[in-house]
C-alpha cells in the first residue's frame, strides 16, 4: 500500500528543526514563494530563526506539523524523527548525510539508516542526504538553498537523487513551469516511483521528470507506468550511470551484448517512459510533453528560409526515429502558388527568403506543411540579440499557423542563446512550442513520439542464479521440454562408438566436442561429414564426450537469442545477429521478460539483418511463426527457472524457410 504523501506535499504548517544557515534558508525560501501556512522553527536555545519565534522542542509546538525539515545532525535526526512520527507529523524531509552514501567510511552507516527507517515507522521520510520538496503550485519550499522556481498554475514535476542537479534544473530558462521539484536522496524509505505516483494525484501535473541513478522496487514503477498511461501523464526518464547486473562469465555472447545499461533501457521501454540521455533533451522533451502531449506519431515537417538550415535538420534528425514524409499533390500545389518556381519543394523545406516580412504568406506555406498526419511542424527561426522587428514576422507565422491548424507547432533556435525569452514567452501564450537548441530540439521530439502504453504482464523478477554450467546436450534437452526445436542428435563417450550412433542420422553431419566453450575457436566443431569420417575428426579435436548431429542446410539467417539475469530489471531477453560474427556485428536488441509475441516481433524488425529474415532481393525468408515460436521456447523456460537461472543463449538459431533449429545451446543456473 503506498503511503499518503498529501500532507508532506501540501502542507498547511512545517517544522523546521535546527538553527543553522540551512535551517534559516528553509524559512526564508517559505516566505519567499508565499507559503500561507504556519512555520515553526525548533531550536533548544535560539529565541528566533529567520525572524519566526523559535520553539525549544517538538513537543513544545502548537500541534503535529503537516511537514517538517530535519536539519540537525544524523543521531539527531533519527531521534528527531521518531518524535515527530510519534506525535502524528505528517512527513519529513531527513537533510543530513551519513547514512547508507558513507558506507565505505563508515561501518555503521547502513545500521543507522535502518535506524532512521525504524524510526519514522508509518510517517513518509524523504531522503535522508538530500535537500526536499518544492511544490510551486502551492507556495511550499521544504528547501535549504536557492531555486529558480516561480508560483505556477500547472506544470511538470521532476524527481531527482542529486539535490544539485535540482538547482540547476529550477533555474532553466527555457519557458518550461516547474510544479514540483523532489529529490529523493538515499531514498531509505521513499522511492521515485512512490511520489511519482502521489504527484500523479494532482491534476495540475502535466507530465513528470525523473533522473534516475538506478531502478528497485520494480513492481512501484510498473503500478506508476499503469497509473500515468490511465492519467494521461507522460514519463521522460534520463538514466545515469551502470546498474549492477549479474556478472556473467565471458563464455557468452549474450553476457557481452546485453551491457549494464540494456536492461535499465529495455524497462523504461517497457513501461512506455520515453528516455533521453542528456540534461538539455530532457528539458525540451518535457516542454514539449506539457504543451502538446506525446506526440501522435514521429512523422515531422521542417521549414527554414535556409538551404544550409533544411539539410542540417535532415542530418541532425537521421537515427533519431523521426520521418520526414513527403510532400503529398495538394501540399506541392499550395506551396507552389505561395513559393513561387524558383523554390525546390521537399520536407525538411527551404522556402528561401522570398516572402520574408510577408507573415500571412509565410503562414500560408508553413500552413501547408502542417497536415493532419504531421505529428509536429519545426520552424527553424535564430534570433539576434537586438534589432529583432524584421524577425517578427516569423513569430506572427507560427502563431498564425498554431491558430489556423490546431495543429503542433514549435519554432527552433537552432543554437540555444539564439531563442530570446521575450520572444519564448509569446510563442508559448500562442500554443506554439519554443526549442532551445536544433539537436535537443530533434532528441526531444523523438522522446515524445516514444510515450507509449505500458506492455502487459508484470516482469519476471529473477532469483539468486549460479554458476553451475550445463554442456549443450543437457542444455538442449532442457530446452526441447519447453518446445524448442533442435536438430537430430547423439551423444558419444568413445570415439570407436561414434559410426554406430549415427547410423541412424542423415549426412552431412556436424561433430562437436561436449563441454567446451566457444567450440569453433577451440577447434571442437566439424561441418559436413559422412559417417566413415567421424572417428578420424573426433582424434583430431579437443574433449573426451562427443555430440553427433544432422547438419541444418537451408539457412537464411542465424540468429542469438539469449537471456541473462540482471538483479535490477529482471531477465533481459537479447536477440542479435548470431554465429560466430555475433560480437563483431553487434547487431542486437534486447526487451524484458516476459516479452509478448507482437514485442519480439518488433523487436526482430528493429535488427539490421530484418530485410535477410524477410526475404532480401528475392530470397526465401524464414518461418517467422518458427522464429517466434522459439523465442517463446527459451522464455518458457526462463519463466520455469526464474528462480535459479543466470543465463541461457541459443547461438545460432538457424532459421530456414521451415523451421527455427538451436544448433547450440548454453544453460547456467544454480540449484533449485
Amino acid at each position: 500500500m503506498p503511503r499518503d504523501l498529501d500532507r508532506l506535499l501540501h502542507p498547511s504548517s512545517v517544522a523546521v528543526i535546527g538553527g543553522g544557515a540551512w535551517c534559516g534558508a528553509v524559512v526564508r525560501q517559505l516566505q519567499r514563494l508565499g507559503f500561507d501556512g504556519e512555520i515553526w522553527p525548533v531550536h533548544p536555545r535560539a529565541n528566533a530563526v529567520a525572524g519566526r519565534r523559535a520553539f525549544a522542542r517538538l513537543e513544545d509546538l502548537p500541534g503535529a506539523p503537516d511537514a517538517a525539515f530535519v536539519g540537525i545532525n544524523r543521531h539527531g535526526s533519527v531521534a528527531a524523527v521518531r518524535v515527530l512520527a510519534a506525535m502524528g507529523a505528517g512527513g519529513a524531509v531527513c537533510f543530513a548525510s551519513g547514512f547508507s552514501e558513507a558506507l565505505a567510511e563508515d561501518g555503521g552507516a547502513a545500521d543507522l539508516q535502518a535506524r532512521l527507517v525504524a524510526a519514522a515507522q508509518d510517517m513518509p521520510v524523504l531522503g535522508p542526504n538530500c535537500y526536499g520538496l518544492i511544490n510551486a503550485l502551492d507556495g511550499v519550499a521544504i528547501w535549504p538553498d536557492q531555486h529558480g522556481c516561480t508560483r505556477v498554475a500547472r506544470g511538470v514535476a521532476i524527481l531527482t537523487q542529486s539535490s544539485n542537479i535540482a538547482i540547476n534544473l529550477t533555474n532553466q530558462r527555457r519557458g518550461l513551469p516547474v510544479a514540483y521539484v523532489a529529490t529523493c536522496g538515499n531514498m531509505a524509505q521513499l522511492s521515485q516511483a512512490e511520489i511519482a505516483l502521489s504527484l500523479l494525484a494532482d491534476g495540475r501535473v502535466t507530465a513528470i521528470g525523473v533522473h534516475v541513478e538506478g531502478f528497485r522496487d520494480l513492481r512501484n514503477w510498473e503500478a506508476l507506468a499503469r497509473a500515468a498511461h490511465a492519467r494521461g501523464v507522460p514519463v521522460v526518464v534520463l538514466k545515469v550511470g551502470a546498474s549492477e547486473q549479474a556478472r556473467a562469465a565471458t563464455i557468452s555472447h549474450t553476457a557481452s551484448l546485453a551491457g549494464s545499461d540494456t536492461g535499465a533501457r529495455a524497462l523504461i521501454a517497457r513501461l512506455g517512459f520515453a528516455q533521453v540521455d542528456d540534461l538539455d533533451v530532457f528539458l525540451e522533451a518535457l516542454k514539449l510533453l506539457h504543451m502538446v502531449g506525446p506526440l501522435e506519431s514521429n512523422r515531422v515537417a521542417s521549414i527554414s528560409c535556409s538551404g544550409g538550415e533544411a539539410s542540417l535538420m535532415a542530418d541532425t534528425a537521421l537515427g533519431s526515429g523521426l520521418e520526414f514524409p513527403p510532400l503529398s499533390e495538394a501540399q506541392r500545389r499550395v506551396l507552389g502558388d505561395v513559393l513561387g518556381p524558383m523554390v525546390a519543394l521537399a520536407n525538411p523545406l527551404d522556402y528561401h527568403t522570398y516572402i520574408w516580412r510577408d507573415a500571412a504568406a509565410m503562414a500560408a506555406a508553413w500552413g501547408a506543411m502542417t497536415r493532419h498526419d504531421i505529428a509536429l511542424t519545426f520552424s527553424i527561426v535564430d534570433y539576434p540579440h537586438a534589432d529583432r522587428q524584421d524577425w517578427d514576422c516569423a513569430t506572427q507565422a507560427a502563431l498564425g499557423v498554431r491558430a489556423q491548424t490546431g495543429r503542433p507547432v514549435a519554432v527552433v533556435a537552432s543554437l540555444p542563446e539564439l531563442m530570446p525569452m521575450d520572444v519564448a514567452d509569446r510563442l508559448i501564450e500562442g500554443g506554439v512550442v519554443p526549442m532551445f537548441g536544433l539537436r535537443a530540439a530533434v532528441q526531444a521530439a523523438a522522446a515524445a513520439a516514444r510515450v507509449a502504453a505500458p506492455q502487459d504482464g508484470p516482469l519476471v523478477l529473477p532469483g539468486a542464479g549460479g554458476d553451475s554450467v550445463l554442456d549443450e546436450s543437457a542444455a538442449k534437452q532442457a530446452l526441447v521440454a519447453y518446445g524448442l526445436d533442435v536438430p537430430r542428435r547423439a551423444v558419444v563417450e568413445d570415439p570407436a562408438g561414434l559410426e554406430a550412433a549415427a547410423a541412424g542420422l542423415s549426412v552431412p553431419l556436424v561433430l562437436k566436442g561436449v563441454g567446451l566453450a566457444h567450440k569453433s575457436e577451440a577447434g571442437a566443431v566439424r561441418l559436413g561429414l559422412a559417417h566413415d569420417a567421424l572417428a578420424q575428426a573426433a582424434r583430431d579435436m579437443p574433449g573426451a564426450r562427443f555430440l553427433i548431429e544432422e547438419m541444418v542446410r537451408d539457412g537464411v539467417a542465424e540468429l542469438l537469442v539469449g537471456v541473462v539475469r540482471d538483479p535490477a530489471h529482471g531477465f533481459v531477453l537479447t536477440i542479435a545477429a548470431g554465429g560466430v560474427l555475433t560480437e563483431l556485428m553487434r547487431d542486437s536488441v534486447s526487451v524484458l521478460v516476459p516479452a509478448s509475441r507482437g514485442a519480439v516481433r518488433a523487436a526482430l524488425e528493429g535488427l539490421r539483418i530484418a530485410p535477410l529474415l524477410a526475404g532480401y532481393r528475392g530470397g526465401p525468408g524464414v518461418d517467422m511463426g518458427a522464429l517466434l515460436d522459439a523465442v517463446a521456447a527459451v522464455q518458457a523456460y526462463v519463466l520455469a527457472n526464474a528462480d535459479t537461472l543466470d543465463e541461457v543463449e541459443i547461438n545460432p538459431l538457424i532459421c530456414t524457410p521451415s523451421r527455427a533449429v538451436a544448433v547450440d545451446a548454453l544453460i547456467r543456473k544454480g540449484e533449485p
